[in-house]
């Protein structure tokens, strides 16, 4: 796998910090990271975006960013408003395969959800990862709601014939309830695909050496870490 797809069931998932976690596994296992943004949107030019925020946390990674936005809205809305250029499918898949040519992994974030726009024409970051040929994971929430949203992004990334390589959830609470509970068996049940990790509630705001040392432990093997699925629901009672 040299190019993988990231993207979440929506909004405010956890998919920076997923991102960062991958990518800081990748690295502890001696691998070379580079990871794109496909469009930041919602900060200045002065601001640092979310590819920063994943080598602040994850470390020496390569970053890219192909256009920011200053307004907290979908790519192809952010850029209509700001009278920009938007960014088309065809610009990720080629600065993701260029970064390829020279890492080990390219991590490629989208912007909200799977089918988010990019552009007039209705470009999204699945018609990229199409381009690309490439996996995607999907990150998902952990409680109410989580199974429809991650359902659905299965579905379209199936009917696009997309290998899904499995889902992450981006953010596990220390006291889950019930439905989280429930989700860690639903969830590859309803995505027909793999549960590949859990990162705690609040990863982001431990140290960064810390978020190094603990990421491995977030994520399966398939991601290179040490995650177990079946030996964390039975922890959690699920």
């Amino acid at each position: 796998m040299r190019i993988l797809v990231i993207t979440g069931t929506g909004t405010e998932v956890g998919k920076t910090v997923t991102t960062a976690a991958v990518a800081a596994a990748a690295l502890a296992a001696g691998r070379s990271v580079a990871v794109l943004k496909a469009a930041q949107t919602g900060a200045r030019p002065d601001e640092p975006g979310d590819a920063a925020e994943v080598a602040r946390l994850a470390g020496a990674v390569t970053t890219a960013e192909l256009a920011r936005y200053p307004e907290p809205l979908a790519p192809g809305t952010a850029a209509r408003r700001a009278g920009m250029a938007p960014v088309r499918p065809q610009d990720v898949a080629e600065a993701a395969a260029k970064l390829a040519t020279d890492h080990d992994l390219v991590l490629v974030e989208g912007a909200g959800g799977l089918l988010v726009r990019f552009d007039p024409a209705g470009g999204t970051l699945a018609d990229a990862a199409q381009l690309l040929r490439a996996p995607v994971l999907v990150v998902a929430s952990a409680g109410l709601g989580t199974l429809n949203t991650t359902e659905l992004t299965a579905r379209e990334l199936r009917g696009r014939r997309l290998d899904l390589l499995g889902v992450v959830i981006g953010s596990w609470p220390p006291s889950p309830d019930l439905a989280s509970r429930c989700n860690l068996t639903d969830l590859p049940d309803v995505s027909a695909a793999p549960l590949l990790g859990a990162l705690p509630a609040g990863a982001a705001t431990l140290t960064p050496t810390d978020f190094r040392t603990h990421a491995p432990s977030w994520l399966a093997p398939r991601l290179h870490g040490t995650w177990d699925a079946e030996g964390f629901r039975g922890r959690e009672g699920a």
